[in-house]
């Protein structure tokens, strides 16, 4: 069990980490959530021992150890990868090392004979114990696993490019099987294939995990709990994401409605205290009123959620066959990247392209963009076809010198000019950013300028690969809706599988140089090819059983007698609450009609009319009868209502 009590955590005067309390119990899996800029990979470095915190308390079983991917690239190691992965079991490296050298002094006939040989037969016996037989094939099912041919496996380490070097990283830590597994945002350099095949290994991975990602399908697979760390406040979940939207948004609506009782039962507080502060008989009352607001606990709302939202709507639409391919062949050099493609895309429609690194997909879309020409079939683009490519290489077309603003407006739909600026906003450019020079900008801003131009031209035939690659989960959702709105056809490369569920209809899955096509969702898609593999594991999505001692069940009864008695609270609640409003409305009236009565008594004119003069005195004798009762009553339905409530805050207690 590794455990975090009352942690707090700074950087300079940012409270990044505020009294945090957490415990990771051993095999759990743990997504660790939060918007961007929270401090999530800062606390996975905490975790991993790389930072030093303000004050609080780590704690971890003797011996406990932790593995950590990082989201940078690290540093360059020497020699063939699945030897960097070996590397990853000193202990097994340094017996073996051992067990080699024995050997030698036995051929040799070095040394005493006896006393080597039982060494060796401790040596052996732990390697056995620690899997050491079985660790090379072991690395080389986990390479495997993560996109590796076996090829690659004796390829030095510096021929690959970064995302392949992580996944090196990756394996590594798998073979180590550490204690504790911190992974952070790791879907950023695997496809989707590698995406579940890792899925599949950390539901029986044996140790703990706290995943860092943005993958929402990755972590409504694997996670079991969820901590979310927001206004340096970290908040626990248990359940899977799905649960944790639903709990959250429930709190939320809680957190509310008692900030709406506890704003209303100031106000009547503090009336009663304005109303009675200087009269001497009410005077313990009143001060009793003033400790009572003291000491109520203010409650803090979260700040408004971003709501973003802008349409994407074509200016013309296409004819129903929005696109044609009929025995297709394509290559680059001997052999075929893709062949006997038939493919129909018809207007309206919103389709998935997936397959491993390397299938084919890019190699699909520039020919369809018409990039790219097919040695062999036909490829025919509809009638009215007006296509919008965003990939990658997009950010070369950038106009460097131009402004943000004017360099999306140069191919923005008329319908978006006026809100230009405020849709924006969604690509994470506000305030004055958008007058920035493209030049100045980082590569993930860039490619946030293309995926603005491209979504704000007026084109009816979308076709995007990884649209969400730089974008926050509140824009990815501003994304999902524009895009579910959107009126035109869409082709999708993504590895967010999340965001694919939530648009398209239909899988396309390119492997092997040919394509499949699945009818519905990603998740159809998902439980039509990995259905065997699934109804053998454990499902991450089911909430996990609590330690602590479950309540007894109350009788039908008992439930029966508590609904009753909380609506007869309820509705008495209800009937004071009006008691009192109706008797400040009288208040008032009586008070008004008070002081009218008390000005024309001091005029001097009044006594000129002797029957005026003893009207208004008699009216004026009755009124303050009147206001006395009244008030008091008010006084009275204050008591029975506070009375009231905290009976009514014992049953929610009990």
């Amino acid at each position: 069990m590794f455990q975090i009590s009352n942690l707090h955590y700074s950087i300079g005067d940012r409270k990044l980490i505020s009294g945090a309390n957490w415990i990771i119990n051993r095999g759990k899996r743990v997504a660790l959530i939060g918007p961007n800029g929270a401090g999530k990979t800062t606390f996975l470095r905490i975790l991993n021992g790389e930072l030093q915190i303000d004050e609080g308390d780590i704690s971890a079983p003797k011996g406990y150890r932790i593995g950590y991917l990082p989201q940078e690239e690290i540093a360059e190691e020497m020699g063939p990868i699945l030897g960097i992965v070996l590397k990853g079991h000193e202990e097994l490296l340094r017996i073996e090392k051992e067990i080699a050298d024995i050997h030698h002094q036995l051929e040799a006939n070095s040394g005493n004979q006896e006393a080597l040989l039982k060494k060796l037969g401790g040596l052996e016996d732990r390697f056995e114990l620690l899997g050491g037989y079985q660790i090379e094939a072991e690395a080389k099912a986990i390479l495997s696993g993560l996109g590796f041919k076996d090829t690659d496996f004796q390829r030095n380490f510096a021929d690959f490019s970064g995302g392949w070097r992580m996944r090196v990283h990756l394996a590594r830590l798998l073979v180590q099987k550490p204690d504790l597994l911190l992974l952070d945002e790791p879907s950023n350099h695997l496809d989707l294939e590698s995406l579940e095949w890792l899925e599949q290994f950390l539901r029986t991975f044996e140790g703990s995990i706290v995943i860092v990602s943005h993958d929402r399908f990755f972590i409504d697979r694997l996670a079991q709990e969820i901590c979310e760390l927001d206004r340096a406040k970290l908040t626990y979940y248990a359940g899977n994401y799905h649960f944790f939207e639903k709990q959250k948004a429930l709190n939320e609506a809680q957190l509310f409605q008692k900030w709406e009782e506890q704003q209303a039962e100031r106000q009547r507080l503090q009336r009663f205290i304005d109303r009675f502060r200087y009269k001497a008989s009410k005077a313990a009352q009143v001060q009793s009123r003033v400790k009572m607001l003291e000491k109520m606990e203010k409650i803090e709302l979260p700040p408004p959620k971003r709501h973003i939202h802008f349409q994407i709507q074509v200016a013309t639409s296409s004819y129903k066959d929005v696109l044609k391919i009929e025995d297709l062949y394509f290559k680059y050099d001997q052999d075929w990247v893709l062949k006997n493609i038939d493919l129909n895309l018809y207007r309206g429609e919103k389709v998935a392209l997936v397959g491993v690194n390397g299938a084919g997909k890019t190699t699909l879309t520039r020919l369809i963009f018409g990039q790219l020409q097919q040695q062999q079939g036909n490829l025919t683009v509809g009638e009215r076809v007006e296509m919008g490519y965003y990939a990658q290489h997009q950010v070369d077309t950038l106009n460097l010198d131009s402004s943000i603003i004017d360099e999306v407006a140069e191919t923005a739909a008329e319908t978006h000019r006026l809100k230009l600026r405020d849709i924006l906003g969604i690509f994470q450019f506000s305030g004055d950013t958008p007058d920035k020079r493209i030049g100045i900008l980082s590569g993930g801003e860039k490619a946030r300028v293309s995926l603005a131009k491209i979504l704000l031209s007026p084109v009816n035939f979308l076709i995007m690969d990884e649209p969400t690659n730089h974008l926050d989960i509140e824009s990815q959702e501003a994304l999902e809706k524009a895009l579910q709105e959107y009126d035109g056809t869409l082709l999708l490369i993504s590895h967010d599988r999340y965001f694919l569920d939530k648009l398209v209809t239909r899988v396309i899955e390119i492997k092997d140089g040919h394509v499949h096509q699945y009818e519905g969702g990603y998740s159809d898609y998902f439980e039509k090819r990995f259905k065997n593999v699934s109804d053998t594991v454990p499902d991450a999505t089911e909430t996990p059983k609590q330690a602590t001692a479950i309540p007894a069940r109350k009788t039908k009864e008992q439930k029966r007698q508590e609904a009753e008695l909380r609506q007869t609270i309820s509705k008495e609640r209800k009937k004071l609450n009006e008691e009192i409003e109706n008797s400040e409305a009288k208040i008032q009236e009586l008070e008004t009609r008070k002081a009218e009565l008390e000005t024309r008594m001091a005029a001097p004119q009044t006594y000129q009319d002797g029957d005026l003069a003893a009207a208004l005195q008699k009216e004026y004798s009755q009124l303050k009868i009147d206001l006395d009762e009244t008030v008091e009553k008010w006084e009275n339905a204050q008591i029975a209502l506070e009375e009231l409530v905290a009976k009514l805050d014992q049953m929610t207690a009990d």
